[in-house]
């Protein structure tokens, strides 16, 4: 982490878990463990149907509401879909977008991750942006290529002063889910080499500001070596945020000295 110069973001990812009452009963658990989050950003990514309770639960907290998923246009004829107009307008900050599951088992490709990152922060939403090799793309030594080709996609078309609005996150497919994690080298080296990049399209200073997450795995265990790297600069929880004592162990990780 290097707070100097960009937020530190821990964020969790519910995916398709818990439900509107599940959601109130979490934030009375959580809200009480919090005090030592000082100098962390904390977002909660919930299913749709329980982003008003979650808005309502965490209201006057430093919990920030997101979502995981929008649609790229406005308004029409997309049945299921929701519009980055419709999650502003019920409160939320966060989008996640892109995520590696979305990609597999709804086709999402990098153009249309790009599609939904402009939609996002024109609306006013912070975009997630979820990044990440497989196992089989990392023993081919071509994980820096595909990262570069991730990112880029991803932000073309953004301006240099739009990106105080993105967060990144490095998730390598093959940690995600399976309790596998990325070594905090080979994670803090990717997240370098995601800077370069951003680095090599805007310039030093913008690169210095955007958040670099890793996600894949990252628990209350590893936690504090994974965010003790220079470039991890938080992370996009998947299972640890579905309880309160471990999604608090790494939000408590992300404020060490």
């Amino acid at each position: 982490m290097n707070r100097r110069y960009r937020k530190t973001i821990i964020a969790g990812n519910w995916k398709m878990n818990k439900t509107a009452s599940d959601t109130r009963a979490f934030a009375e658990e959580l809200k009480p463990l919090l005090s030592k989050a000082k100098w962390c950003d904390i977002v909660l990514c919930v299913p749709f149907v329980n982003i008003p309770a979650a808005i309502k639960a965490f209201k006057d907290t430093r919990v920030a509401i997101g979502a995981q998923n929008l649609h790229f246009e406005d308004h029409g004829a997309f049945t299921g879909e929701v519009s980055a107009a419709m999650l502003k307008d019920l409160g939320v900050k966060y989008v996640i977008i892109g995520h590696s599951e979305r990609r597999q088992y709804w086709n999402e490709t990098d153009l249309t991750v790009n599609k939904k990152v402009h939609a996002a922060i024109d609306a006013g939403l912070y975009p997630i942006v979820c990044v990440g090799e497989s196992l089989e793309q990392r023993e081919l030594g071509v994980t820096m290529e595909l990262i570069n080709l991730q990112v880029k996609t991803a932000l073309a078309g953004v301006p240099a002063e739009k990106m105080r609005h993105v967060v990144i996150a490095y998730e390598p497919l093959w940690a995600i889910g399976t309790g596998k994690t990325a070594t905090s080298e080979q994670a803090n080296e990717v997240n370098e080499e995601i800077r370069a990049i951003i680095r090599r399209l805007y310039g030093a200073r913008v690169a210095r500001s955007v958040t670099v997450q890793y996600g894949g795995s990252m628990n209350a265990k590893n936690a504090e070596e994974l965010l003790a790297q220079p470039d991890v600069d938080g992370g996009l929880i998947g299972g640890a945020a579905l309880k309160a004592a471990d999604f608090t162990a790494i939000i408590n990780a992300a404020n060490q000295e």
